[in-house]
């Protein structure tokens, strides 16, 4: 194989797809996708259940259906992969070591590297959740595995903690495949899922809700045999007298979602404390000259095509770099006002020549939403929203002429009820 490349893109699920494709039609056909996985697609080859694709192709996918139209982006385009490779580092100077069975460990260089390596669950380590550590404990990703791709039932006698969208549709899914669930527990006082998911994956199956609990305690030796689960007060600690028990053979953790950012790390990237991924700006470049960053290893997303057009991002610029080298930047902060939790991009460039979206998420529900951008004390936008929850993104459109004019940090702020 060959040593050197213009474009390397780490990953090959949907946001390495994406940027791959976009950096081919940008001008920059000399890339490489490394997936350590057997097949190309990422985790979408296990979401069997539709609903992607609604924004980006305006009709109902499957999450392989999703993929498939990005494969095949890339096999018409003759862009090089290889699969089951797992890559081991990244330099600063985007030198890629990785390993596979075919080649052992080996280098290769890329002028420029496309980080898209998604993320991982948290795991009940994390939560310092009590009890003894029987079988069937699992996370809800491993869960969703094991029935839509190995073909095996985890269990059937169901408790899930947490309400995030892969807990919910496993909710649903272990349902309809003859398990019982007898509840869905979340901490927070909003579920953390999208609204459809709640609808379409909980209430259409009567399966309870319980906001404001967590799992105190889990029970059994060799397997799951019961949890107790607590009400919890408003610093999160369980309420004695607000017990409930439930009779079950497993458990599933649905509590979040973490960039898997190991080999970030390796090549020096600047991290951000708030979403946990990389630092960058409209351009998804990162702190390293060079290197780009997309997908849920930048921020955790609820909707894949937000992804992908992340990708594209990320990709185009990866192109420019490429072809025209690394240019001279001006950029402005931006920054979290009332109620946001994040905003991405980082950076902002003065001298885009491109409206520039930017993403963030609330901490509260919050309705009749006033979503306002500033600059000091100027209001540089301003829109309203019916509600803004903690599980879906929001967006803000910068245009480029106005961000031209700016002369100082951005801070986005979101208030109402």
């Amino acid at each position: 194989m060959k040593k050197n490349y213009d474009i390397i893109i780490i990953g090959g699920g949907p946001a390495g797809l994406a940027a791959a494709i976009s950096a081919y039609d940008n001008g920059v056909k000399d890339v490489l996708i490394l997936e350590r996985e057997k097949c190309l697609g990422g985790i979408l080859n296990q979401c069997i259940h539709n609903g992607f694709g609604l924004s980006r192709f305006k009709e109902s996918l499957t999450g392989p259906e999703y993929a498939e139209r990005f494969i095949d982006g890339v096999v018409d385009r003759n862009i090089e992969y290889l699969t089951e490779t797992t890559v081991l580092s990244i330099s600063d100077d985007k030198k890629v070591t990785a390993i596979n069975s075919d080649e052992g460990i080996f280098t290769v260089e890329g002028k420029a590297v496309v980080l898209s390596m998604g993320c991982r669950e948290r795991s009940r380590g994390a939560l310092n959740v009590a009890g003894t550590r029987p079988a069937g404990v699992y996370s809800a990703g491993t869960a969703q595995k094991y029935v839509n791709i190995l073909g095996y039932m985890p269990g059937r006698s169901v408790v899930i903690l947490g309400s995030g969208d892969i807990g919910l549709i496993m909710a649903r899914r272990m349902t309809l495949e003859g398990a019982k669930v007898h509840a869905v527990c979340e901490i927070m006082p909003h579920s953390s899922g999208l609204k459809r998911n709640i609808v379409q994956c909980l209430d259409d199956f009567d399966i309870p809700l319980y906001l404001n609990h967590t799992i105190t305690n889990i029970e059994g030796k060799d397997r799951v045999t019961g949890v107790t689960i607590s009400q919890v007060d408003e610093n999160k600690k369980p309420i004695k007298g607000t017990e409930k028990h439930f009779d079950c053979d497993t458990v599933l953790f649905s509590v979040g979602l973490i960039p898997e950012n190991e080999l970030s790390k390796t090549a020096g990237v600047e991290l951000s404390m708030k979403t946990k991924g990389a630092v960058v700006d409209e351009t998804r470049e990162t702190s390293v000259d060079g290197i780009f960053a997309c997908g849920n290893v930048l921020q955790v997303h609820d909707l894949v095509d937000f992804v992908s057009e992340e990708a594209e991002i990320a990709g185009k610029y990866a192109a420019e770099y490429v072809l025209f080298g690394k240019k001279d930047k001006d950029t402005i902060n931006t920054n979290c006002g009332k109620n946001v939790s994040y905003v991405l991009p980082q950076k902002v460039n003065k001298s885009s020549k491109e409206n520039v979206k930017l993403f963030f998420r609330v901490q509260n529900v919050i309705k009749d939403a006033t979503i306002t951008v500033t600059c000091n004390g100027q209001t540089v936008l301003s829109k309203k929203k019916k509600i803004c929850v903690p599980g879906e993104m929001e967006t803000a459109l910068l245009l480029a002429n106005k961000i031209n004019e700016l002369n100082g940090d951005i801070t986005v702020t979101v208030e109402g009820n």
